[in-house]
């Protein structure tokens, strides 16, 4: 069973809401994010990326970061900028990125449910990034950037957050990149009761994105032993059957000290090629190559694709093992510097721009990863490779905090 419990979130004054809201912490850099939060004094990236507002080279994990960053959120929160709600609520909180929509329930989710697997996770972690989100989270005492969630999809509380939907939002904004943010409280005893009802009868939840969040907050809970600390941890849960996965591309530095026909040439071993193809895979199985100013399209052989194995069937599995491995020299895509990664929101044409200016020496556009792939894979206990799947639109840090 799934324990969500609501709480009383720390939340934007909804008029302020567009001007603290910010992405994730993760999906920019610190040069990026002093640009994004310049003239901004409330953006949120002074908290989640208080270099910021350091000289630049300022260590990232030096203790006076960290520091920076609780007394940035503590002016927020004395500005009134940040509120705390007066009692414990769930939320529903939804997103709309050109024709897609999706709802998720915002709760706090259980830490012993994590550790005990309860909660399914599908990729390896860092330790030197779960460090920096511990220290984050003992600075703030908060969790302020939501772990992405997912279940699978139940009726009877997909037609209970359809009428909930229905009515006056609490908070309403679009971001610049076009991404409208909607939310609503969930404060009545009934609704209550019924949302915890229903995850009980759920078996299990699957971490979609934010591994290295969700085990930092596990690391703080077992420090902590219970002792002022909830149990929980911040996170939106969302319905499998609404969850958009976008490619996760890739991009290669050099050709491994082949000729464009000498490596098209080992590609025909693995792929049936058809030049001239669409820059975007239509199914599983096929890839896109760019090289040359030119695309074609890659299907893998049908003897490469002939496995029971979950993990060993997925494109990027394939690719590395293949490929990226035999071909191009790139044991470890986690560590090799021969090797990027575009997220598909960026588009095809940015894997065109980057191998046109000459930074790169060819691109593969993905397939992206299913839903059901990821939950099959979670459910088998397997560990998906690194850069599997991008999940967009991303989560807005500061829409709702958890203080622990």
């Amino acid at each position: 069973m799934a324990t969500l419990k609501p709480f009383a979130a720390l939340r934007p004054k909804p008029e302020l809401a567009a001007q603290i809201c910010e992405l994730p912490y993760d999906v920019m850099s610190s040069e990026e994010a002093r640009v994004m939060a310049a003239g901004k004094p409330l953006s949120f990236l002074h908290v989640s990326k208080p270099e910021i507002d350091l000289p630049a080279g300022t260590d990232l994990y030096s203790s006076e970061v960290y520091a920076k960053g609780r007394a940035n959120f503590a002016s927020l929160i004395a500005l009134g900028a940040l509120k705390p709600d007066e009692k414990p609520n769930f939320y529903l909180y939804r997103q709309i990125i050109g024709g897609h929509t999706q709802v998720g329930l915002v709760a706090a989710a259980s830490c012993e449910e994590y550790l005990a697997n309860i909660i399914k996770k599908h990729e390896f972690t860092r330790p030197d990034k779960e460090d920096d989100r511990v220290r984050h989270i003992e600075a703030l005492n908060s969790q302020t950037g939501p772990v992405f969630l997912t279940y699978r999809a139940v009726a009877a509380f997909d037609a209970f957050t359809a009428k909930k939907i229905a009515e006056t939002p609490a908070v309403d904004f679009t971001g610049k990149d076009g991404v409208r943010h909607t939310s609503w409280p969930i404060s009545s005893a009934e609704d209550i009761r019924f949302v915890e009802a229903q995850f009980a009868q759920i078996p299990f939840l699957y971490i979609a994105d934010g591994h290295h969040r969700s085990a930092a907050a596990g690391r703080v809970f077992k420090s902590r032993n219970g002792a002022g600390h909830s149990g929980q941890f911040l996170a939106v849960i969302f319905p499998h059957n609404q969850m958009q996965i976008s490619p996760y591309n890739r991009v290669l530095k050099d050709l491994n000290g082949l000729t464009p026909d000498a490596l098209l040439a080992k590609l025909a071993a693995v792929f049936d090629i058809k030049p001239g193809g669409s820059p975007k895979p239509a199914r599983k199985h096929e890839l896109a190559l760019f090289i040359g100013g030119k695309w074609s399209t890659l299907t893998f052989k049908p003897q490469f694709t002939a496995t029971q194995d979950p993990i060993e069937g997925l494109d990027v599995t394939l690719l590395q093992k293949q490929i990226l491995a035999p071909v191009f020299g790139i044991d470890d895509p986690r560590t090799s510097k021969k090797i990027n990664f575009v997220g598909g929101i960026r588009g095809t044409a940015e894997l065109e721009k980057l191998v046109n200016s000459g930074e790169y020496a060819c691109a593969f556009s993905m397939f992206p990863t299913s839903i059901e792939d990821l939950m099959q894979i979670a459910d088998a206990g397997g560990i998906m490779p690194p850069k599997s799947t991008w999940f967009e639109p991303k989560l807005r840090d500061a829409m709702f905090c958890h203080m622990i």
